[in-house]
């Protein structure tokens, strides 16, 4: 794992699309890289497979996109990553990580419950969809002390 750098973008496009039937934009990487988000890459072997993007603000962290490359996905890379980001929001002073989810990845909210993410509520329509919009669940982590 290692900070996310503009000429990586390429690369993280090609597995965000792999992973998402409507992934972010290229813009919208560009923009967190730009606003200083933290951000990570998952490198092995030379292949890319799989990213990260955190913001953090005063004393709260909002985990914006995690992503592993569906071929590689079952392996711990996605928790690696979840893990790294909390301990770097908790290292810049956070007090609790914010997420979203779509309900219908199960394998997504299941991660979050066992690393420790409650549900705290529901965003309406927050997701696109084949057939319109999905709800997102919002989920929370407070962060102790180490």
């Amino acid at each position: 794992m290692r900070p996310m750098r503009i000429e990586d973008l390429d690369a993280v496009m090609v597995v965000e699309r792999r992973a998402y039937p409507w992934p972010w934009s290229i813009g919208i990487f560009r923009d967190c890289l730009f606003a200083g988000y933290p951000a990570w890459v998952l490198v092995e072997g030379g292949a890319f497979i799989g990213h990260g993007v955190l913001s953090v603000a005063a004393d709260e962290a909002h985990v914006l996109n995690v992503c592993v490359d569906p071929a590689r996905q079952g392996r711990g890379y996605g928790r690696g990553l979840l893990r790294a980001m909390i301990d770097v929001a908790r290292g810049r002073g956070a007090c609790r990580v914010f997420l979203e989810v779509r309900p219908s990845n199960p394998v997504a909210v299941a991660l979050y419950e066992n690393e420790g993410f409650n549900e705290i509520g529901r965003r309406p329509r927050y997701y696109p969809t084949d057939k319109g919009r999905e709800d997102a669940i919002v989920m929370a982590m407070e962060l102790l002390a180490p």
